[in-house]
């Protein structure tokens, strides 16, 4: 196989802690927290502490200061182990960026160290019942009310949701004016007038805390607008690059992980006299497999390059987006399909992989928008 070349010894020493991390402190949980609905709110405490949360964010700020690669062995790690209710890439590689950007000084002395230690939760509140990819088609609105923004609006399908303590919250400040009429706020869990819906039940990522929020009459003070008022929707366009090349390094994690799970079960597994494996359906399919991860593999590599070095453009990562999470897809179902039976079964890793698979291909912007930017592009 190509051998993967971005990650230096100090990459793979933090790779090697962060996979015992996990192993200890979430592997063993994970079953029951799918049954809760979140993960252990503790966890992110531990994450703070072991440096796996927000490792991007300078040292003046309570960070590592390190390379876009160290968020990367996190998600990969979270991935190939199946721990989809972990949401610390969206607090560290999504919600972090916006505030490290776009915020004030005051902000990020205030609000940094706190995403870096876990005392903070944080997620984003892009979609609504009304608006999911088409950002433009947001209603929910801030008012300015003298010294503050009075926010009326309710969000769905928001990760981190339940245990967030920080919510940056996308808002119309001039519903006349398009997307030059959207801004980003940041929104205190305990503020009055904003309320958590329920965990919303979904088909996989079952540990994984998602919520509806409510804002009734929240007042917000003029200074938790994040960056300039109107640049909101011009914001998200240049962060989204960056989440979907996430989706997309956790897409060929799990296909890889997803690949070496049916290799070690089809050695085992005896049908008709001999091993699944030596069925020549089986390796066929697993040799197509393993070709298509390690093209995806180099192709997820390549656009890590250009991301460290700020030149991944947005069609190549929406690219990345649509192809990554729709090759995820098909391995994962032809994985259970080499599973028989007990590839349908939740105490398999691959059925659980499977299920969780599917909104990859939605969330981050569905790959019908993927597809669309693409083209424009052309």
């Amino acid at each position: 196989m190509i051998p993967r070349t971005l990650f230096s010894s100090d990459h793979e020493l933090f790779r090697d802690s962060v996979r015992k991390f996990l192993e200890q402190e979430a592997v063993p949980y994970h079953h029951q927290w799918e049954k809760d609905g979140h993960i252990d709110r503790q966890l992110w405490n531990k994450a703070g502490e072991a440096g796996m949360l927000c490792s991007h964010i300078p040292e003046a700020y309570g960070g590592m200061g390190a390379d876009f690669l160290y968020s990367t062995v996190v998600i990969e790690e979270i991935g190939r182990l199946g721990l989809t209710g972990i949401g610390f890439s969206l607090h560290s590689d999504i919600v972090a960026p916006y505030i490290l950007h776009y915020g004030s000084e005051a902000q990020k002395q205030k609000y940094l160290p706190k995403l870096v230690s876990g005392e903070l939760v944080t997620a984003i509140a892009m979609t609504e019942p009304g608006a999911g990819s088409d950002l433009q088609g947001v209603k929910t609105t801030a008012v300015l009310d003298g010294d503050e923004y009075v926010i009326n609006g309710s969000k769905t399908f928001i990760t981190n949701g339940f245990l967030a303590d920080l919510v940056i919250v996308v808002a119309k400040t001039d519903p006349k004016a398009g997307a030059k009429g959207t801004s980003l706020f940041l929104v205190d869990a305990g503020m009055p007038g904003f309320a958590k819906g329920k965990r919303l039940e979904k088909v996989g990522m079952k540990a994984q805390d998602t919520s509806e929020l409510f804002f009734q009459d929240v007042r917000v003070p003029k200074e938790n607008l994040l960056g300039q008022a109107g640049m909101g929707f011009a914001y998200l366009m240049q962060e989204l690059p960056q989440e979907r090349l996430t989706v997309g390094v956790g897409a060929l994690a799990s296909a890889e992980a997803a690949l070496q799970w049916t290799l070690d079960y089809t050695r085992e597994r005896k049908a008709f006299g001999k091993a699944v494996a030596e069925f020549q359906n089986t390796r066929f399919k697993l040799a197509e497999m393993a070709t298509e991860i390690q093209v995806g593999r180099v192709f997820v590599d390549r656009c890590l390059e250009l991301h460290l070095q700020g030149k991944l453009d947005v069609p190549t990562a929406a690219m990345l987006k649509y192809w990554g999470t729709d090759l995820q897809c098909k391995v994962l179902d032809e994985c259970v399909q080499l599973h028989g039976g007990y590839g349908y079964m939740w105490e398999y890793p691959v059925a659980r992989a499977w299920a969780d698979a599917r909104v990859q291909r939605i969330y981050a912007g569905t790959n019908e928008i993927m597809k669309e930017i693409i083209a424009r592009s052309l």
